[in-house]
């Protein structure tokens, strides 16, 4: 039963993304990010993403037993900023609103995710992000996690 109701919880933080994503369709006309959309006659639900391995093609591990919980966190990174060294040691995933993050990981491999594309994170590997793009990143990010572990771990002793 557990993993029923943590898998059903997983859908609703998926089903949570996918508003989050639908929020931000709604822009004025003659511009923006999702302009694209304006013209919509229907209620369109478009599949951006669908995988079981994060951006570096490392398989997501094993859903945790006991009671999920959901976090949505926005991030704001400002042109030319990094964030530190750090691993993740629950599954998230993400949609760029805005900008380019380009993520790196301790092993040199990147990554740039671009306005309105998905990604899913590395778990357990040590990896950073840095806009090296000329617009502030906005930068939406689903954790499933579980009450009492962290999102994220740093690691301030990495000086690379």
């Amino acid at each position: 039963m557990k993993a029923r109701t943590f898998t059903a919880c997983f859908a609703a933080a998926v089903a949570l993304g996918a508003a989050v994503v639908f929020t931000g369709c709604a822009s004025s006309r003659g511009g923006g990010a999702f302009s694209e959309y304006d013209d919509a006659t229907e209620v369109k639900v478009l599949e951006l993403k669908r995988t079981s391995q994060s951006w570096d093609g490392a398989e997501l591990p094993d859903y945790p037993v006991g009671k999920p919980e959901l976090v949505v966190k926005r991030y704001i990174f400002p042109r030319g900023s990094k964030l530190g060294w750090h691993h993740h040691p629950v599954i998230n995933y993400g949609i760029v609103q805005q900008g380019e993050l380009t993520i790196i990981g301790l092993d040199g491999k990147e990554k740039t995710v671009r306005t309105g594309e998905p990604v899913v994170e590395m778990v357990g590997t040590i990896h950073h992000g840095e806009n090296r793009g000329d617009k502030t990143v906005v930068l939406d990010m689903y954790y499933v996690s579980q009450k009492g572990t962290p999102l994220a771990v740093q690691h301030p002793e990495i000086t690379k």
